[in-house]
């Protein structure tokens, strides 16, 4: 066929330039860390917006003459178009480039939250929400295409663990923040806190950061486009140009991969149908049905926590904020953990299985047993999490100190966003030129199974009590906990087939 006549299939039908002898990325290790540590800090904002929220819920409530399960399905709303947004933006940035998305998510959610600051009805509040989400939740997955961007499959692990810090330090420090600003100057300060922090974030965002996106700069070595260059990336430019630093010979091959690149992705409008397709393959769609799963189970343990330790203990806002601390202390750590024995159990799979591993190239994965290398981790700390689950219910019925409670806090943080990471990484193994519209994907499914979980885990902790409520939610993960052995033995089988129809593919033209 020819070139164009039909839009590709697959989304790794797409591919850069080939470079044979390149590096997989030409940014130094100073510049991939300074690189993470932006898209971890934009990570950081969509778990702040929503848990910077917790301690504020009763007092808004109260304003509203609401109840709180009224102010849940803000909550609820909120985790919708953080499943929503993304398959937009995630799509779009893996077209266009990283720092557009970037930049026009920014947007989005400055105006919301000034229009959250200033608004005076429940109605606004759950509208207001819903646009919040829409421009912040984009970021997570922006994260994660900009580690696939940059590392291989052998470091992968530990770049993952770095930018997800920032989305997992947000639970931490976020409701303490929510509580004192709370307490102190009223919610209303929460909202304007959000659009300074988003302000100071956008001057380095806009004058700093670089494309990434390799479907626009390749490994970094080809020059993006004018409107997507930072003011760094421009000077350096002109300034090699002035300089004469380029003869024709590397103008011409810099122009031809350029060239190249536009063909395979034109600009258009972004299309979430890319997401539809990562979920209908079996390997990722069980993955991301299991991965949604414990993503629930989590959110309804942090979501319930502010009514249950205000019925229990008689919390204010200041104290349920100062609650978190333990879970959030556990999410803090877990990804730095997970990521380090993900990268340590590789290393451990590829000597085994006879794969030499080059960090700057990366490896051929074709018959390497991915599944075993990331989700082997991941099964201790879905076991220890799921046992804490379901001793957490029974502990809270009997209303013991505080104590207790807040040491679940901790573990279910530790071992629940430890599992969540391993898995997150294993989708980006699947679609490593894809890898927002893949993290997309895993938004869509797990927020929307967690904006249905925290809808009703007030309801059930009422009909069927606190113990029984969380040893429903602990053994619904244990049932479906077989997913992962299913993985593990036809996910390399299933990823060879998939790999196989996308060659067929591009022989065929498409």
């Amino acid at each position: 066929m020819h070139e164009g006549t039909h839009e590709n299939h697959d989304l790794e039908a797409i591919t850069t330039v080939p470079t044979n002898s390149a590096p997989y990325s030409v940014f130094s290790k100073k510049q991939k860390y300074f690189i993470v540590f932006l898209a971890a800090w934009g990570g950081f904002f969509s778990p702040l917006s929503a848990n910077i929220y917790f301690p504020a819920l009763t007092q808004l409530a109260a304003e509203y003459n609401v109840s709180s399960t009224l102010m849940n399905l803000t909550l609820t709303s909120y985790l919708i178009f953080q499943g929503l947004a993304p398959t937009f933006f995630g799509d779009f940035a893996d077209m266009a480039g990283r720092r557009p998305a970037y930049i026009i998510g920014f947007i989005i959610y400055i105006g919301a939250n000034i229009g959250l600051a200033l608004q005076n009805s429940y109605a606004a509040l759950f509208v207001l929400r819903c646009v919040q989400s829409t421009g912040s939740s984009a970021t997570i997955a922006l994260g994660n295409g900009v580690v696939a961007d940059v590392a291989t499959s052998s470091e992968r692990g530990t770049w993952m663990g770095y930018v997800t810090s920032g989305p997992m330090i947000a639970p931490a420090i976020a409701p303490i923040i929510g509580g004192l600003l709370s307490e102190f100057l009223g919610w209303r300060a929460i909202f304007w806190f959000l659009v300074i922090m988003a302000g100071v974030y956008m001057v380095p965002l806009i004058l700093i950061f670089p494309e990434t996106g390799r479907n626009v700069v390749g490994n970094g070595s080809i020059p993006p486009q004018s409107f997507n260059m930072s003011l760094l990336n421009y000077l350096k430019v002109r300034k090699t140009r002035k300089a004469h630093r380029e003869n024709e010979l590397t103008r011409a091959v810099s122009r031809d991969e350029q060239q190249a690149l536009a063909r395979k992705r034109k600009l258009r409008i972004p299309n979430p149908l890319g997401t539809l397709k990562v979920i209908g393959q079996k390997d990722a769609g069980l993955l991301l049905f299991y991965n949604s799963l414990v993503y629930t189970a989590f959110y309804t343990v942090i979501s319930s926590a502010p009514y249950l330790f205000e019925e229990i203990y008689g919390f204010n806002d200041l104290q349920i904020g100062l609650s978190f601390i333990p879970f959030g202390v556990g999410a803090m750590i877990a990804p730095m953990t997970a990521g380090k024995l993900m990268d340590w159990n590789y290393r451990r799979v590829a000597k085994k299985s006879g794969l030499r591993i080059d960090k700057k190239r990366g490896e051929d994965l074709k018959d390497f047993p991915l599944e075993q290398a990331r989700l082997y981790i991941a099964l201790p700390m879905l076991i220890i999490g799921t046992l804490v689950i379901l001793c957490y219910g029974w502990v809270l019925q009997v209303e013991p100190s505080l104590a207790a409670p807040l040491v679940m806090h901790f573990f279910l943080g530790l071992c629940l966003t430890g599992a969540f990471n391993c898995m997150s990484v294993m989708l980006v193994d699947y679609y490593p030129l894809s890898p927002a519209t893949a993290t997309a994907a895993n938004n869509l499914v797990r927020c929307f199974m967690g904006a249905g979980g925290t809808a009703v885990i007030t309801m059930m902790i009422d009909a069927m009590g606190r113990g029984w409520c969380f040893t429903f939610v602990a053994g619904v993960i244990a049932f479906f906990s077989p997913i992962l052995w299913v993985l593990m033995r036809w996910g390399p089988k299933w990823r060879e087939e998939r790999r196989l129809k996308i060659e067929a593919q591009k022989n065929a033209g498409w």
